[in-house]
């Protein structure tokens, strides 16, 4: 069926060390599509020697029809090929994988327009933590409450594909082998879960802190002293061997789970800025070692990729000089903390110099933890972070972090909202999104024009209650409907207080008490 799994086992005799070195061997599933384009799936190796080793294929068809298809293996002794075969792939409703657009949307391959909506999901919840918070527990929550995102990380306590060392989990266990084997089944289990949801995830493939020096250096998987090839932090951008292994993880992500129309984007690092810089701001690791990495890496997975997922990386708050224009980076990213106001600033700075889409992928309330005491301020926050992307040109709103404490102060349910009016502007643009200035006595205000309606975010930041008049150019007569959307009710109500005239819409009296928000949804 066309955008699910199929999987093959083949089985080889051939000689290698190391069955995940593709400097050693390579096995690739080679087909030609019903539209004639050539595809390359690469296999993955599951047991085995070279008596006789297990490999497998696992193909996710982008269309509909007849594949033709064979295997192509090569090692040191040379290549070889196998017989010809094919299979039909049956159309599907499904909408397929995701993919660059616009600055404010995603597309997937059937052309449907996407925005995301939802939060962190850093990891599962570590030794010392609540066990409750697992991707068993927190997707389904997301997922029933109206989000369709979430980002989550490769890191040495949750899901460690690399690390033969692991920490601060009971999930994962050390190994000699050179991919972790709990990595590797949790990983199979978290693309299984999502497929069944309806959730899209980005997953952030490194986490920077095992290149600072004095910290997780020591524990590196890249490091010489754990059988690595690299002394330094620096060395594993720029040393061959140690971009060659980050390949052979690379290319091992997309034979195993590339199928999965549920991964939207493949994330380098978290936050690489808080490795390349002291805490003094001096430069640790060389900006162009960093950027030529990046440059090299995303080639080489747009290279290695057959379904095109979208690449990414992302900085905390220094950029990397040079990282923001490289060709196979789809769109941009930063973490911004304490300072949610500035959100809908950062879109247009980054956009105008780069022309790519640009995303918020961490925001919250505060960055050094998430102390009960500080709840009323992060729901704030929480709240007004998903409206300032929603209003603004980016394909996925800014995703909180502390999703632990917003599970527990049952924020959840509050997507729905979100997801409610993000839905309703792309069926009512179809793709078209048009900011306008709005009018208000001492209320925030953001405007956006999808088609026919008009969406305007109403947002008090003071501890007062407030009543105002709102108003903003238009154009469309006297025939109009003006509603208000409560974001944690979701009920509309009909206004009936507004002028329409002279090129303006006048709503008298809309209040709004101390930190809360509102929603006018006006029709023509």
């Amino acid at each position: 069926m066309q955008f699910d799994k199929g999987e093959w086992d083949i089985n080889v005799t051939a000689a290698f060390l190391n069955p995940y070195n593709q400097k050693e061997i390579t096995l690739d599933m080679v087909l030609t599509s019903p539209s004639g384009k050539p595809v390359v799936l690469p296999c993955y190796y599951e047991s085995g020697d070279t008596t006789e080793s297990l490999w497998k294929a696992r193909f996710a068809p982008q269309e509909a029809g007849k594949y033709s298809y064979f295997f192509r293996i090569q090692n040191n002794t040379g290549p070889g090929e196998s017989a010809k075969d094919y299979f039909i792939s049956r159309p599907s409703s499904k909408p397929g994988f995701l993919h660059k657009n616009t600055l404010w949307t995603f597309k997937f391959d059937n052309g449907q327009l996407f925005r995301g909506v939802g939060e962190n999901v850093g990891w599962e919840s570590r030794s010392f933590e609540n066990p409750k918070w697992t991707y068993d527990y927190l997707l389904p929550t997301l997922s029933k409450n109206g989000a369709n995102f979430f980002r989550t990380w490769m890191c040495y306590w949750n899901m460690p594909l690399e690390w033969q060392k692991v920490g601060s989990t009971k999930r994962y266990s050390n190994t000699d082998k050179y991919f972790n084997p709990g990595a590797i089944k949790r990983m199979d289990e978290l693309v299984d879960l999502t497929d069944s949801l309806g959730l899209y995830f980005m997953l952030t493939l490194d986490w920077h802190g095992h290149l600072m020096e004095g910290g997780g250096w020591k524990n590196s998987p890249y490091n010489m002293i754990n059988g690595g090839p690299a002394k330094t932090p620096t060395e594993f951008f720029t040393l061959r061997s140690a971009r060659d292994k980050y390949k052979n993880k690379l290319r091992y992500v997309v034979a195993r789970w590339g199928y999965s129309t549920s991964i939207a984007a493949f994330e380098f690092f978290n936050e690489i800025d808080n490795a390349a810089f002291n805490g003094a701001d001096s430069i640790l690791i060389p900006h162009a070692a960093i950027t030529q990495w990046h440059d090299e890496m995303s080639r080489y997975l747009k290279d290695v990729d057959p379904y095109g997922h979208m690449v990414t990386t992302s900085i905390s708050h220094r950029d990397i000089m040079g990282m923001n224009s490289i060709a196979y980076i789809d769109f941009n990213q930063k973490h911004i903390y304490k300072h949610t106001e500035k959100i809908p600033a950062i879109y247009p700075d980054y956009i105008k110099d780069f022309g790519k889409p640009y995303v918020v992928a961490e925001f919250g309330y505060r960055w050094e933890d998430d102390d009960p005491k500080y709840g009323e301020g992060f729901d704030y926050d929480y709240k007004r972070g998903l409206w300032y992307g929603l209003f603004s040109p980016t394909p996925i709103l800014p995703m909180t972090w502390w999703w632990e404490l917003f599970d527990t102060r049952d924020m959840t349910p509050y997507f729905n909202g979100v997801r409610q009016i993000s839905d309703e502007m792309l069926k009512a643009g179809k793709g078209a999104f048009e900011q306008f200035a709005v009018s208000a006595d001492r209320i925030e205000t953001h405007g956006v024009k999808c088609g026919s309606k008009y969406f305007i975010y109403l947002l008090n930041n003071t501890h007062e209650k407030i009543v105002s008049p709102v108003s903003f150019d238009f154009t469309g007569g006297q025939r109009v409907t003006v509603q208000t959307f409560d974001p944690g009710t979701r009920r509309y109500k009909t206004l009936t207080n507004f002028i329409a005239g002279n090129g303006k819409l006048l709503i008298n009296g809309i209040a709004l008490d101390g930190e809360k928000e509102m929603v006018l949804v006006i029709e023509k």
